[in-house]
């Protein structure tokens, strides 16, 4: 006997209680999205129904390949020169650590040079002083200091010039 459609209402079947049947001239239960196969998917067809089809799988897009790159002459140089200044200040450091009492005595001294020169600076002219007053020849004596006057004139722009010196 032939096969025929029913054209009734969907009912509900007891086999798939889970599904929902979809009315078409052959009673279809739907397709649970983990039943459908590979290469199907919903497509909308021109009259506007969306139904299951075979569909061509989309090619992956093809890897670009890039040629490799030389590294840069600066890149290099850079890379070979970080160990030794890293060991530079390394050296640098260790020798400083040799160094600190040293360069501790060393600031000690230069302070001691720079009170010693600022005293030097504000003793010596007062000592100065002291020993004009000593000898007499300061202002606050009888005896006076000496002056030298000189008097000198000349004519004209390259005119001989003439001059007198007096002690007093």
């Amino acid at each position: 006997m032939p096969y025929e459609p029913t054209l009734q209402s969907p009912t509900p079947d007891t086999r798939h209680e889970d599904r929902t049947f979809y009315p078409t001239t052959i009673q279809q239960p739907a397709m649970l999205p983990t039943e459908i196969p590979p290469g199907v998917d919903w497509v909308t067809l021109p009259n506007g129904v969306r139904t299951l089809a075979y569909t061509q799988p989309t090619a992956p897009p093809a890897p670009v390949i890039v040629a490799a790159q030389p590294i840069p002459t600066w890149a290099k140089t850079t890379a070979l020169l970080t160990p030794t200044i890293g060991g530079g200040i390394a050296a640098a450091g260790i020798g400083l650590s040799y160094a600190a009492p040293g360069l501790i005595a060393m600031s000690q001294a230069l302070w001691s040079a720079v009170a010693l020169i600022a005293a030097a600076a504000v003793g010596v002219p007062v000592l100065l002083r002291l020993g004009r007053a000593a000898t007499g020849t300061g202002t606050g004596t009888g005896r006076g200091s000496t002056h030298i006057t000189q008097n000198i004139t000349a004519s004209g722009m390259f005119g001989k010039a003439n001059g007198t010196i007096n002690h007093r």
